[in-house]
């Protein structure tokens, strides 16, 4: 099954990794997501994301003092066309809070659920392994599509 078959209509929920992949070109996962990228960049497909992925893709490039990565990550995700960052508000907070008690996640990846799911998304695309599926949306690994 390709990608954008398993993601279906949209809109699709990213984790941070997604963007660090992407933005700094990783050798595996770029190429899939340039096409990924380019369907939501055209209006094809809707995106979304936490505001937890601005936080978790800044602090490698604050660290090094990388202005120009920094530029790149607030650019895409605070006005990428097609994307939504979601804010951390009380209804994200409540529902993260449901899940964490309901599962083992670690609180940044309860956000992104949380926002995934109170944004309606069909599908939430990471690498991370220990991101369990919710109802209603499956969870796919990037793995499974190189």
């Amino acid at each position: 099954m390709e990608l954008i078959d398993a993601i279906g209509d949209g809109p699709v929920a990213l984790d941070s990794v997604v963007f660090i992949y992407f933005i700094e070109r990783h050798p595996r996962f770029a190429p899939l997501l340039q096409f990924l990228f380019t369907r939501i960049d055209s209006g094809r497909l809707t995106a979304v994301t936490s505001a937890i992925t601005l936080l978790e893709t800044l602090v490698v490039p604050y660290r090094s003092g990388d202005a120009d990565l920094t530029a790149k990550y607030e650019a895409i995700l605070t006005n990428g066309r097609g994307l939504t960052l979601v804010p951390i508000v009380l209804p994200v907070i409540r529902l993260a809070a449901q899940i964490r008690a309901a599962t083992a996640i670690r609180l940044p990846d309860a956000l992104q659920l949380a926002a995934a799911s109170l944004t309606k998304c069909t599908a939430f695309l990471t690498n991370d392994r220990r991101i369990p599926s919710l109802a209603g949306i499956p969870v796919l690994q990037l793995d499974a599509f190189v």
